[in-house]
């Protein structure tokens, strides 16, 4: 053990790492500068088990329970070690036989992608409750303004959005990935359009479409089980959100070129996902065996070459850096709310998986290079306006504003 403590004391090289024993051991590693993260060391078995498989054991041996995060919380030990431990440390060969492997990771095929969905999205209704807003948007907020909660900032998303789609009375718009509604809602609710959603989970169908009722807007609103290979169109507009990190590389021309399929020749179609700032990657396997799997974040790369080889137009690219930080917070602190009920009717060693998941993903997008892209498509170049204004006038962020298209050019 103690020359794993030396390695480690080799490799954190910013900030400080405390490693606190249940025997009374006490080990501080590091510049002993901020930031400092804690770890209570339950069974010192972690330590090695961590070394071995840094990226997946971090998180196996969290949900163990073989350490907890002290002072600080999980946030400042995932600083201390992403930042001193960076995905290019892992080794040549391990990382050619991951690269090797994956394709097969994101073979999303359409039995394979309703498998994927249903391991995650098909808990219990309680648990997404619990930690979500009001709307139950399972996605990125958009924090237009300093001291925004996060139902106003779900609500800033979904306007936000809905401005981008450059909605027209009577339009007939596709939800790629509905979730529990969301958004379908929302658009129903504000433009006269007609949606109709897509999601492969039955829990989500079914709570969709209750929420549909509630809301009022049943006439409007379709929710239905289906892949999005399988639909028929055309649509007017195609909004996605959140449903392309479980698309996988290697069905992107096809996700790409079906939103092209699917719209009319004047039609807009607006995809929100996480995105990477480096270059491709490999999900970490942790996350990929217990929350996610077949997921995957594209870098900025993958998705513009296959845009390119699917010949659909884009017509805006905007940036989200820091929204989905403070969205995973606002989760986090909402989960740990009603942990004890968790940890009632699931397990502890849930509830651990549960929170290990929140915060790493917060922390990635902190210190991994994870950001949000929101791509604007169509088919045509002048299909929306030409300049951002139309995004930006107005107070109230409740009525989009109406612009006129501009005039096609003659063919």
């Amino acid at each position: 053990m103690n020359w794993l403590e030396k390695r480690l004391a080799q490799q954190i090289r910013y900030g400080t790492l405390e490693l606190q024993f249940d025997d009374g051991g006490h080990r501080i590693l590091g510049t002993g500068e901020p930031p400092r993260g804690v770890m209570r060391i339950h069974r010192r078995r972690m330590l090695l088990r961590t070394m071995l498989d840094p990226e997946f054991m971090l998180g196996q041996t969290y949900m163990d329970g073989d350490w907890s995060a002290g002072e600080g919380g999980l946030l400042a030990v995932l600083e201390v070690l992403l930042t001193n431990f960076p995905p290019s440390s892992r080794s040549g060969l391990k990382k050619s036989l991951l690269w090797l492997w994956r394709p097969f990771q994101q073979w999303n095929r359409s039995s394979a992608a309703h498998r994927n969905i249903a391991s995650h999205y098909d808990l219990d209704d309680w648990l997404f409750h619990g930690f979500l807003d009001a709307d139950m948007h399972y996605s990125c907020a958009y924090f237009r303004e300093p001291g925004m909660d996060l139902e106003a900032a779900q609500r800033a998303k979904a306007e936000h959005l809905r401005r981008k789609l450059l909605l027209r009375p009577g339009d007939r718009v596709l939800d790629i990935g509905c979730g529990w509604g969301s958004m379908a809602i929302y658009l129903a609710q504000h433009d006269r359009v007609h949606v109709v959603g897509l999601t492969l989970s039955q829990e989500q169908q079914r709570l969709a479409q209750e929420r549909v009722r509630q809301a009022g807007v049943e006439d409007r609103v379709e929710i239905r089980l289906q892949d999005y290979r399988e639909i028929q169109g055309p649509f007017d507009r195609v909004v996605s959100v959140g449903m392309f990190e479980h698309v996988g590389v290697p069905f992107y021309d096809t996700y790409f070129d079906t939103i092209r399929r699917l719209l009319t020749d004047d039609g807009v179609a607006l995809v929100h996902t996480i995105g990477r700032f480096y270059p491709p990657g490999i999900t970490n396997s942790w996350l990929r065996r217990y929350i996610f799997p077949g997921g995957y974040i594209p870098s900025t790369s993958e998705v513009t070459a296959s845009l390119e080889r699917t010949g659909i137009r884009t017509t805006d690219i905007e940036v989200l850096r820091l929204h989905y930080a403070y969205t995973l917070a606002e989760w986090q602190a909402r989960f740990q709310g009603f942990r004890d009920q968790v940890a009632a009717a699931k397990s502890e060693s849930f509830c651990r998986m549960w929170e290990f998941y929140l915060a790493t993903s917060e922390a990635a997008f902190y210190w991994r290079g994870m950001m949000v892209l929101q791509l604007q498509l169509a088919r045509q170049q002048d299909a929306v306006p030409l300049t951002r204004d139309y995004l930006y006038s107005g107070s109230s962020g409740e009525e989009s504003p109406r612009q006129e298209q501009p005039q096609r050019r003659a063919s």
